[in-house]
């Protein structure tokens, strides 16, 4: 009975599978031989990174490194930068064109919008022409800081019955095809007054077309930085050219007090 019992377990030792080291080695070079069929397989794009045009900079797990796409006109925007840019490496510029840089003595601020690889502008109130901005019975000229080691000038209108704020623009510096929006970046402080009657925005493009509504600025939160949108529009070669951007009221029936004018953004609009 043990002889029985020896002789059917060396059979059944001898019927199991061999895996010898080639066969181990060919299981592993199809395995590894479907995980690059599959690595080469494209994967579809979601709809956000279709439509977005901004570049990835690098992959640091597979050390791949994409092409950045910088934006449209930068090099004849940097030449009015305030400050030097980091030009050692596209990685670096691309990385510093996002943060914004400023222009003119801080009197702009230009960026590009990741989403997008789209120009965007911000104007100053030291860019705009302010009627008596210069009067000091009539406007202030405060500080406030743009980042930790920036501070870009305000205007605060401290008592006037005649308000006329206009800045302009050339729209060649946007970056064609896409929809911009134009809007006043503004506060009111607490005490305002005079603020009841209307207060006109305009958007006037190089054509001639413009776009024109009216606020309640009493309506608005204090105390905080609001948008006052004015426009929006396309660059293009057929309607290129200076644009002009303004806020005023000057019917004389009310005096007003306690505007503060940051300036004007100009971006992409996302509907």
């Amino acid at each position: 009975m043990g002889a029985s019992q020896s002789q059917a377990s060396e059979e059944a030792c001898h019927n199991q599978p061999q895996y010898t080291e080639e066969a181990t080695e060919i299981k592993l070079s199809e395995t590894k031989s479907k995980t690059e069929e599959n690595a080469a397989e494209p994967q579809p794009q979601t709809k956000s990174e279709e439509k977005a045009r901004n570049v990835m900079i690098s992959d640091t797990n597979s050390k791949r490194v994409l092409e950045i796409k910088l934006p449209y006109n930068y090099e004849s925007l940097l030449r009015e930068v305030d400050s030097p840019v980091d030009r050692s490496s596209t990685e670096k510029l691309y990385h510093q064109l996002c943060t914004g840089v400023f222009l003119n003595q801080k009197k702009r601020k230009y960026w590009i919008e990741r989403m997008s690889n789209s120009n965007c502008f911000f104007l100053f109130a030291r860019d705009l022409s302010i009627t008596w901005a210069e009067d000091s019975r009539f406007w202030h000229w405060p500080y406030i800081h743009e980042t930790s080691d920036i501070s870009i000038d305000v205007a605060e209108l401290l008592n006037v019955c005649w308000l006329e704020v206009h800045g302009k623009f050339d729209t060649t510096e946007l970056s064609p095809g896409v929809l911009y929006e134009v809007a006043f970046v503004i506060m009111l402080k607490d005490p305002a007054y005079g603020w009841e009657v209307p207060v006109y925005f305009r958007l006037t493009l190089p054509n001639g077309i413009k776009q024109e509504r009216k606020e309640i600025l009493m309506t608005k939160p204090r105390v905080q930085w609001i948008e006052i949108p004015v426009g929006e529009f396309i660059p293009s070669q057929e309607n290129c050219g200076e644009m002009e951007i303004s806020m005023f009221e000057y019917s004389g029936v009310k005096w007003k007090r306690g505007l503060v004018v940051k300036g004007v953004i100009i971006r992409p609009k996302h509907c």
